[in-house]
C-alpha cells in the first residue's frame, strides 16, 4: 500500500487535513508446521509475513469511534460509553473486542478515527483477524500510553477473539503477529509461551502460499468441534496419567490411545495432535541443520495427518497438495491454518517456482472449477508503528 494514497483516502473519509494520522502495520502469518496443536498446549512454527493490516488512526475531540476500511464499503460510528457488544457478522468485532480489553483494564479511551486496509485475503487462513486485532492493540497502547508489553497485547487480542468474536482460537496467531522477526520463524511452546526465533534459510528454495479461494467462515466451521473433541480425549486419557492437554504425551505413548479412547474419531484427533508435536520438534532441528529435504517430508506427513486423522482438509486443499507433490522442485507442501479451505504452504525450488504455479493453477481449475491465487511472501517483523 502506497502510504501517500492511503493517507489521502483517510483525509477524503474524515476531512481535517491539518491533523496528520499515525500509521501502524501488523502482519499476517503463515504456519510452516504444527497445525491444531496450539490450543492443545503444543508446539507451532509460524512466521510473520510482509502482507498484513495497515491502520491510520487519529484522535478526535468528541467521544465517538469512527471505523472505516478501504477494502469494502462498511463504515461504523459508535459512542464510547462502556463495554461494547458483539455486532453480529461484522469486521468491526475484531477492533471492538480489543477496545473492550483496554476498557476492562481501566484504560481511559477517547474518540478516534480509524481507517484500515488489509492485503491479507480474508478467510484464507493467513490470520487476517489476528492482524486486525494486533494492529488495533499496538495503536491503542501507544495512543493512550497504556504501557502494555507485546505479550500483554497478544493475550488481550486472543481474549478478544475468544470471548468477543466467539472464535475459540489458541494463542499462535496473535503471538506470531506480535513477535515476528524478519527472516525468522518462531518455534513456540503454546503451553509455556517459551519461544525461539529460528533463522529461515531456504537458499535455492522459496515459500509459496496458494489460496484455494474457497471461502469459509471460521467461527461457523468445525474448528470449535475439533477443540471439544480434543478436550474429550484429555478427559479419557487422565485415566492413563494426569495430563492437562494432549501435548503432554509424546510419540512413544500413541500406542496407549486405543486402550483408553474407545471412540475411533476421538482417538484419531488425539493421534494427530501428539504426532504433529513430534513433527514440529524434528522440523525445527532439521531446519537448523539445513536439511530442507527432511523438513519437506515432515510437511507432507503433517498434511496427511490433518487429512486422515484430524479431517480438516477437504477437496480443494487436498487437490492443491497432492497435485502439487507431483510437480518438479516441490520439497514439501501442506495445508496451513484451520483448514476447511484457506491456503497451502509449499517449499519449492526457485528454478521450478514458475512452472509450479502455472501447472498447479491449471490442474486445480480443471478439478475444482476454482482459480487459485499464489503469493511468494517475504518473512517480516511483528506489529508496530511505521515511522
Amino acid at each position: 500500500m502506497d502510504t501517500k494514497i492511503f493517507t489521502e483516502k483517510f483525509f477524503e473519509k474524515y476531512g481535517n487535513r491539518s491533523d496528520k494520522p499515525v500509521l501502524f502495520f501488523s502482519p499476517g502469518r503463515v504456519n510452516l508446521i504444527g497445525e491444531h496443536t496450539d490450543y492443545n498446549g503444543g508446539f507451532v512454527f509460524p512466521c510473520a509475513l510482509n502482507y498484513g493490516t495497515y491502520l491510520l488512526i487519529r484522535n478526535v475531540k468528541d467521544n465517538t469511534l469512527k471505523f472505516s476500511t478501504i477494502n469494502f464499503n462498511d463504515d461504523s460510528v459508535t459512542e464510547l460509553k462502556g463495554l461494547f457488544l458483539n455486532t453480529g457478522k461484522k469486521w468491526i468485532n475484531y477492533p471492538l473486542g480489543v477496545i473492550n480489553e483496554f476498557i476492562k483494564k481501566g484504560i481511559k479511551l477517547s474518540g478516534l478515527e480509524l481507517l484500515y486496509y488489509g492485503d491479507v485475503p480474508n478467510g484464507a487462513g493467513l490470520s487476517s483477524s489476528a492482524s486486525i486485532e494486533m494492529v488495533t492493540a499496538v495503536a491503542l497502547n501507544e495512543f493512550f500510553n497504556a504501557g502494555f508489553n507485546t505479550l500483554d497485547l497478544v493475550k488481550m487480542s486472543q481474549k478478544a477473539e475468544n470471548e468477543f468474536v466467539g472464535m475459540n482460537c489458541g494463542i499462535m496467531d496473535q503471538f506470531a503477529v506480535g513477535f515476528g522477526k524478519k527472516d525468522h520463524a518462531i518455534f513456540l511452546n503454546c503451553d509455556t509461551l517459551f519461544y525461539e526465533n529460528v533463522p529461515l534459510v531456504l537458499t535455492d528454495c522459496s515459500l509459496i502460499i496458494t489460496n484455494t479461494n474457497k471461502r469459509r467462515g471460521l467461527t461457523d466451521s468445525k474448528y470449535n468441534e475439533r477443540r471439544s473433541e480434543c478436550d474429550k480425549a484429555v478427559e479419557l486419557l487422565k485415566l492413563f496419567k494426569p495430563i492437562r492437554n494432549l501435548s503432554e504425551l509424546n510419540n512413544g505413548e500413541i500406542n496407549i490411545l486405543e486402550k483408553y479412547i474407545k471412540d475411533p474419531v476421538i482417538r484419531k484427533r488425539a493421534k494427530h495432535v501428539i504426532s504433529e508435536n513430534g513433527r514440529v520438534i524434528e522440523a525445527v532441528n532439521v531446519l537448523k541443520d539445513n536439511n530442507i529435504i527432511r523438513f519437506g517430508e515432515l510437511m507432507n506427513q503433517s498434511h496427511d495427518s490433518l487429512k486422515d486423522d484430524y479431517e480438516v482438509t477437504g477437496t480443494e486443499l487436498d487437490t492443491l497438495v497432492y497435485e502439487g507433490r507431483k510437480l518438479p522442485g516441490v520439497i514439501g507442501t501442506r495445508m496451513t491454518g484451520a483448514g476447511f479451505g484457506g491456503c497451502t504452504i509449499s517449499i519449492v525450488r526457485k528454478a521450478d517456482s514458475a512452472n509450479f504455479m502455472t501447472t498447479l493453477s491449471s490442474t486445480y481449475h480443471k478439478k475444482t472449477g476454482l482459480m487459485p491465487d499464489f503469493y511468494q511472501p517475504e518473512i517480516g517483523n511483528g506489529a508496530g508503528r511505521i515511522e
